[in-house]
């Protein structure tokens, strides 16, 4: 029975792997979502040219929303990446050990028969059991040793034929669970994906439908909102010295150095460069490129770094921004971040206090 599961598992991992590659989508079909489409959900644009500030304020909010929900659905499509290439990674190891099982139990089975068969020439006595019965004292002694080795020999294959059958019984066990995690990410992934393209078409329409004046108007209507929140931050900053209280590590140092070296890249959703970045994946190189290894996303990031005071932010600290952590960037000193802001954006410098700051996070803590 053992023979026929672990060649059966063997044969089922096999075309598990041929799948490895197949891109994600292709994979598995997201499941149903009951709720409305994010393009359904989004607000109308106007039919006509706005008429007032008002009218652009309320689109740029509602352009605004969309993207943040876009950066939501990238972040959970970033970690669904994450675990379905370490599901993948684990996969591999576990084949290998799985062939490696089976060909340690092949040598073991032609060590057990080589013993069977050597007991069976001596007419069924272990080697050295004919020297059992001489009436040779020293011949005597010399048997009982062999008889000991030979025996000790024999349950030492059955042991670790023992062994090598339950580790192998373990590993078809542990592929079968990692397989299953990783068509779980995969279908999140793809319905991660279904969301941002939904939210950024969304937002695009809107803007699309907007004159080249009236968009103009939107951008400086979106400076005018950063500048807003960047001067009320500063207002309430609790003491003179936050933001400057520490100086950046040298690891801190090279990854600023990294991450301005980016200024003027677009942003694109899942992206880690070299000619692109989203929000984290700007962050997580920057310090990779520190000699940090810091997680993927934004909300991982605040959920597994270290976190600081706002009144102890050096450069290098990362700023994690909005309630549910769905945007990160570097501060840089001087009340200054860089960032990867959103579609449609490059790279940029940007206040700190520019966006809802949730907390603080250090790298290198």
């Amino acid at each position: 029975m053992n023979r026929r599961h672990c060649a059966a598992a063997a044969i089922t991992l096999v075309c598990a792997l041929g799948l490895l590659t197949l891109p994600a989508q292709a994979v598995a079909a997201p499941t149903p979502d009951s709720s409305p489409s994010p393009a359904a959900s989004a607000p109308a644009a106007p039919s006509g040219p706005a008429s007032s500030e008002r009218d652009l304020e309320k689109i740029r909010q509602e352009i605004d929303m969309l993207y943040r929900k876009a950066g939501a659905a990238t972040d959970a499509y970033n970690l669904a990446e994450e675990q379905a290439k370490k599901q993948s990674g684990e996969i591999v190891k576990l084949a290998k050990a799985i062939v490696d099982g089976q060909a340690k139990i092949a040598e073991l089975k032609d060590r057990a028969g080589a013993q069977a068969r050597e007991q069976y020439r001596n007419g069924g006595l272990p080697p050295g059991a004919q020297l059992v019965l001489s009436d040779d004292p020293q011949l005597f002694l010399d048997g009982i040793n062999k008889v000991r080795t030979s025996q000790q020999a024999n349950k030492t294959v059955l042991a670790q034929l023992t062994r090598t059958q339950e580790d192998l019984e373990t590993y078809t066990q542990d592929a079968s669970s990692n397989w299953q995690k990783l068509e779980s990410n995969r279908v999140r992934q793809a319905e991660a994906k279904k969301k941002i393209n939904a939210q950024i078409a969304a937002a695009e329409k809107l803007e699309s439908q907007l004159e080249k004046e009236e968009r103009d108007r939107l951008r400086q209507l979106e400076r005018d909102a950063a500048n807003r929140a960047q001067s009320a931050w500063l207002a309430t900053r609790p003491a003179p010295s936050v933001g400057v209280s520490g100086e950046a590590t040298a690891a801190g140092r090279a990854a600023v150095a990294f991450a301005s070296a980016q200024i003027g890249k677009p942003y694109v959703w899942g992206a880690t460069g070299p000619g692109s970045y989203d929000c984290s994946g700007l962050t997580s190189q920057a310090w990779a490129a520190a000699g940090r290894p810091i997680p993927r996303t934004s909300q991982e990031q605040w959920r597994l770094l270290p976190r600081i005071d706002i009144r102890d932010m050096r450069p290098g600290d990362l700023i994690i921004y909005h309630a549910d952590a769905s945007h990160v960037g570097m501060y840089v000193g001087d009340g200054a971040i860089v960032h990867s802001p959103r579609p449609g954006r490059h790279v940029t410098l940007a206040g700190a206090g520019s966006m809802k700051i949730l907390g603080v996070v250090r790298p290198d803590k």
